[in-house]
């Protein structure tokens, strides 16, 4: 049943990603157009008007009409028609959430950051459980390690089975549900895609800036520009945009806190552990070499939704402990 389960989801999330994505503006070459000042990818498609005379320059130039588009503060999630499910249901409302927030606050980046809490908010009973099912697997791990010594080498179907009924066994006693690791982990999938998609097609977003970084530019673009060479990355000493390798940097340490409070899940035997181990430690380098390529937007997303984790899952396992100790002294 959870094997359906799981393969529903990744049919849906698939379905659902597959329909009104980002498309991208292209040259007659057919290479995708950048904005000069940042780098920034520029999306066709996008939901408003820029404001930045470069930036309109860039689409008229290729023969987008950008003065058919609404103004960024007067968007709605009904502006453009029908555009599939995943653009109509997600991306657009998303959209007109994070303007309507940005308006407020007069700026974007805190806006993303306001969007990003208001979100894992919602979504908090779920994210939950996932981090209680962290905490209850590390408390069965001496019940599943002396069963996993118990049939280490007992390979009969029968044993296995038997193997398998201790295994429910010891996960009911500690009131342990992998499905509700997995879920939330599903949801997280959508929920990033969504934000990439919305925050690349706002022009106010890719045009502001927070704490003197740009929001659309990545680290990668501030620090080469126009190429990857050695005189660019000294150049950037002294342009200052050398402060961009923060931003990869708040990435790995966000996503490496966040990882190590959350791993309880996973481990099971020694064996799995360190096999767990490893992988996160690849997933964690893969995350943070692809943070070079992420504009600064992104980014805040992804370091204010670790950080929500991090507080999340401290604050759990600070609860669960002091219930635990109460218990104890009655």
């Amino acid at each position: 049943m959870n094997k359906k389960i799981l393969l529903i989801l990744v049919l849906l999330i698939t379905s659902l990603t597959l329909t009104g994505c980002t498309t991208w503006l292209k040259d007659d070459k057919g290479a995708i157009v950048q904005e000069p000042s940042t780098g920034q990818n520029l999306a066709e498609n996008i939901l408003c008007q820029p404001q930045d005379k470069n930036v309109i320059k860039t689409y008229e130039k290729n023969d987008v009409k950008v003065e058919d588009l609404p103004s960024c503060s007067e968007f709605t999630p009904a502006d453009g028609g029908y555009e599939g499910i995943w653009s109509t249901v997600f991306i657009k409302p998303l959209s007109w959430l994070i303007i309507q927030i940005g308006e407020i606050l007069k700026n974007y980046g805190l806006a993303i950051i306001v969007v990003t809490l208001i979100i894992r908010l919602i979504i908090f009973p779920i994210s939950k459980k996932s981090a209680m099912q962290s905490e209850n697997m590390q408390a069965a791990q001496k019940d599943l390690q002396k069963l996993e010594s118990k049939y280490r080498n007992k390979q009969s179907q029968e044993e296995q089975m038997l193997k398998a009924q201790e295994m429910l066994a010891i996960y009911k006693k500690y009131n342990i549900n992998p499905m509700s690791g997995c879920l939330f982990a599903f949801i997280q999938m959508p929920l990033f895609f969504a934000f990439l998609e919305s925050l690349n097609r706002i022009p106010a977003v890719f045009e502001g800036t927070l704490l003197g970084f740009n929001l659309g530019t990545s680290p990668f673009n501030a620090i080469f520009g126009d190429g990857f060479s050695f005189s660019n990355f000294t150049a950037s000493f002294s342009s200052g945009d050398i402060l961009y390798l923060l931003l990869p940097i708040m990435v790995g340490a966000a996503t490496f806190f966040s990882f190590k409070l959350n791993s309880g899940l996973n481990q099971t035997v020694p064996d799995q552990a360190k096999q767990m181990k490893m992988m996160m430690n690849i997933l964690l380098v893969f995350i943070i070499i692809a943070s070079f390529t992420m504009s600064t937007s992104i980014i805040i997303y992804w370091i204010t939704g670790s950080l929500f984790t991090i507080i999340q899952s401290a604050l759990l396992r600070r609860h669960k402990h002091a219930g635990s100790n109460k218990g104890s002294k009655k």
